[in-house]
Formats: structure tokens, C-alpha cells, sequence
């Protein structure tokens, strides 16, 4: 704070290196020209040269302030934070590494949830993974930084077993809602949709109610693709997955499933390979969803002053420019 200034970007002080470089370059600039009239026998008196220089000094200081971002404290206001909680089911199953979407379904999937972090503001969430079982990796937050580095580490070797239990990370989620809230809740399911069983639909029928609602992405492609088996470092693929008769596991993205659990829990079904438009359209299906206020916030606002600096910097150094700089005389 200096003289009730308060700086935005202290950190643009920096280009006041460029400023001590740019009038150097003048000061030498000027000194070669001289020594150049000198030695063609020319008589060169330089005028207000000082007063040059100390013009394009100050315009450059009054323009790497204004970079800072001066501002005047101008009172706080009242922010109200609304959202609901949004729990995202992760399919860990080792069928997500099949590369049937670049570069395999379980990146693409984390894909699809950063693009909805970008867009999610003032929701909480959550991470559930599940394949064989189910189990709450990061509990709901509003901090979405730390929700990036969570979904960064998710990954297939993160429970062990085979199978798809869609059911149990159903189940896990249902019950670590936040019951005191009045916002909907919702389960983001995306998977290929591979389950031997209908459990998971018995599951939501159990417990579903007016406030949970379920939205389902699918992961792949109905061509499907085989299976991969990697190395004990991960780094290559060493087999295919084979059946009890050894022929090649092909798995494919089973819409169905998904699309039945979504509509049996009032939500919507997307298919991951659309992108951002298939965000997009979650998004907008989410906005029609209840809403509750978290919590509210002062915020300090601020009265941009940069104007005031900018403007006069430019013309002085516009002013230093074009001032009469030497006279000759033969």
C-alpha cells in the first residue's frame, strides 16, 4: 500500500528492467551520433538534452507503474456463493485402457472432467473410483486447483481385482451426500458401460429419490478394441487380456447400460467422443438443477487508477520524442 495505492500486479515491476534498458540504449545511442559529427567536423551542440532524457525517464517510470496496476480501495460488497454437490464415479476397470479413443478411455475420461472443472463455479465435488469395489479418493470440495491434482493421479492399478461394480460406487455416493443441503445431488457416471450384471440399476431404484440426479458418459466405441496388458513400469504393452478359451478380450462401450441408468435417474446420457460439446450440453442440462447458497463473502472492491499513469507516461515520452534535439553549425 503507498499513499492509499494499492499495486494489482506488483510483479510487472519487473519491466521497469526493460525502462533502465530502453533509456540506456537512447543515452549510448545519443553518445555514438555525437561521436560520429565529431569525426565528419561537424559542430554539434546537442540541445535540452537533459531535459529530453529526464522526460523519457519519467514516461517510461509513470508507464511501468501504470503495468502494476494501481487501484483505490472502494468498499466491500457482498458475494453470495451458490451451488450443489456433484459426485464423479470413475471407471478404473482395465478395460479403460483400451485405445479405441485416443489415447485410451480412462485419459479421455479425465479429459472430460477437466473441461467440466473449467466450467463447474461455486459446485462442489467429489471423486469416487471404482472397478471391482468403490471408494471416496477425494471428498467434495469447492477447491478445484486441488481437485485437478487428485484427478491427475487416477488411475487402473488403484484397486485391485477384475470386474466393473458400478453398483457399490452407486451406493458410496447415495450415502456421502451432504443430507443437510437443500441442492439437488448429482452422480456423474462415466464408464464403457461394461457390467455383468444389473445390479447397478437395483442399486439406483433403492436409492433414488426427487433430489439425486444421474448423468452418464460413455467411454469408447461400439467397435471396441482389445484389451491391453502393460509392464511391470507401465511403459509398454506386453499381452492382450484372453478369455478362459485364450482368444483376445474385445471390449466394447455398452450404451445401453448407461443411458438406462441416466434416464432411471432423471438425468442424461452423453458420449464422451463429442468433447466440448458434450460438456457443454452437461452443463447446460445441469443449470436447470437446484441450487442451494453455500456460504457469502466480502470481497474488497477496488477503483482502477492505471488510466492516470498510462496516459501521462505516453506523452511525455511522445513530448521527449519529438523535441528539437541538436542544432549544426558549419
Amino acid at each position: 500500500m503507498l499513499s492509499g495505492i494499492e499495486l494489482k500486479y506488483p510483479i510487472n515491476v519487473l519491466f521497469a528492467a526493460l525502462a533502465v534498458f530502453s533509456l540506456l540504449f537512447f543515452v549510448l545511442a545519443f553518445r555514438k551520433k555525437k561521436g560520429i559529427m565529431t569525426a565528419m567536423s561537424l559542430d554539434y551542440r546537442p540541445r535540452f538534452q537533459a531535459l529530453r532524457s529526464a522526460l523519457i525517464a519519467a514516461g517510461l517510470g509513470l508507464i511501468v507503474f501504470s503495468l502494476m496496476g494501481p487501484q483505490r480501495f472502494s468498499g466491500y460488497a457482498q458475494i453470495r456463493k451458490t451451488g450443489m454437490d456433484i459426485y464423479v464415479l470413475m471407471d478404473t476397470s482395465k478395460s479403460m485402457l483400451v485405445s479405441d479413443v485416443a489415447p485410451d478411455r480412462l485419459t479421455h475420461a479425465k479429459k472430460f472432467v477437466e473441461n467440466l472443472l473449467d466450467n463447474l463455479e461455486g459446485d462442489r465435488i467429489g471423486f469416487i473410483p471404482f472397478a471391482s469395489d468403490a471408494y471416496i479418493q477425494m471428498p467434495l470440495t469447492d477447491d478445484y486447483q486441488l481437485a485437478r491434482m487428485f484427478l491427475d493421479v487416477i488411475d487402473t492399478d488403484m484397486i485391485g481385482g477384475g470386474g466393473t461394480n458400478i453398483a457399490a460406487a452407486i451406493r458410496l455416493a447415495a450415502a456421502s451426500f451432504d443430507r443437510v443441503s437443500g441442492s439437488d445431488m448429482v452422480i456423474l457416471i462415466l464408464s464403457d458401460g461394461e457390467e455383468h450384471d444389473s445390479e447397478s440399476a437395483r442399486t439406483l431404484d433403492s436409492v433414488k429419490n426427487d433430489r439425486l440426479k444421474v448423468f452418464t458418459v460413455g467411454v469408447g466405441t461400439e467397435k471396441g478394441g482389445l484389451v491391453p496388458i502393460y509392464n511391470s513400469s507401465g511403459s509398454s504393452i506386453i499381452d492382450y487380456m484372453k478369455d478362459r478359451d485364450g482368444n483376445p478380450v474385445t471390449s466394447r462401450l455398452n450404451a445401453d447400460t448407461l443411458a438406462r441408468l441416466a434416464r432411471d435417474g432423471q438425468g442424461a446420457y452423453y458420449h464422451a467422443g463429442a468433447g466440448a460439446d458434450a460438456t457443454a450440453a452437461l452443463m447446460k442440462d445441469m443449470l436447470s438443477l437446484k441450487r442451494d447458497e453455500r456460504k457469502q463473502e466480502q470481497v474488497k472492491m477496488f477503483s482502477p487508477l492505471y488510466q492516470y499513469f498510462l496516459g501521462p507516461g505516453v506523452l511525455l515520452f511522445v513530448i521527449a520524442w519529438f523535441w528539437p534535439e541538436r542544432r549544426l553549425v558549419s
